[in-house]
């Protein structure tokens, strides 16, 4: 299943695609977030034609839509260059997303992706990717026992999130 696994970097043609993958995939995953299941904030901050345009704009971030076969299963942002703790910008990577659509849970595509990135990472020569997970749920488990380790509290930078549901780890894996 594995070797079915492939990245295609974002192309303004595949927008439409990126912005349906990634609002399927974060309201099967974080509706329990947001009163009445309301996501609209966050998708507008997040899965609009604007936000891609202005992310294409900047050089350090890369969008990528995750396929297994010849279907689009999910999404992937990384930054490439951002100032982490005691990390410069040339020696941190930050991996904002990776959302895969429910149905496809399970099935290796998440720990390739972690691989994915991790050669992104050995290519523009960094120290360490940090990333940010609930601090409930299924994510959280899946990054710690892929070598990444608690450094920080921080929570959900959106004022409409139910409160409880607000806390986020920062996570961080040395290369």
């Amino acid at each position: 299943m594995e070797n079915n696994i492939q990245f295609e970097m974002l192309k303004p043609e595949l927008y439409n695609t990126y912005i349906e993958i990634g609002t399927k995939a974060y309201d099967q995953h974080y509706k329990h977030l947001w009163p009445n299941g309301d996501t609209a904030t966050y998708i507008k901050n997040s899965f609009t034609k604007e936000t891609l345009l202005i992310e294409e704009k900047d050089k350090d971030t890369v969008l990528y839509l995750i396929k297994l076969n010849s279907k689009h299963v999910g999404i992937l942002k990384v930054t490439l260059h951002k100032q982490l703790q005691d990390y410069s910008k040339s020696d941190a990577l930050y991996l904002d997303k990776i959302y895969i659509l429910n149905e496809f849970s399970g099935k290796g595509i998440g720990s390739k992706t972690l691989k994915f990135v991790e050669q992104i990472a050995a290519d523009h020569s960094k120290k360490a990717i940090f990333l940010e997970s609930m601090q409930k749920g299924m994510a959280l488990p899946f990054y710690l026992s892929h070598s990444f380790s608690i450094v920080a509290n921080t929570k959900v930078p959106f004022n409409n999130v139910i409160e409880e549901e607000k806390p986020m780890y920062l996570l961080k894996r040395s290369l």
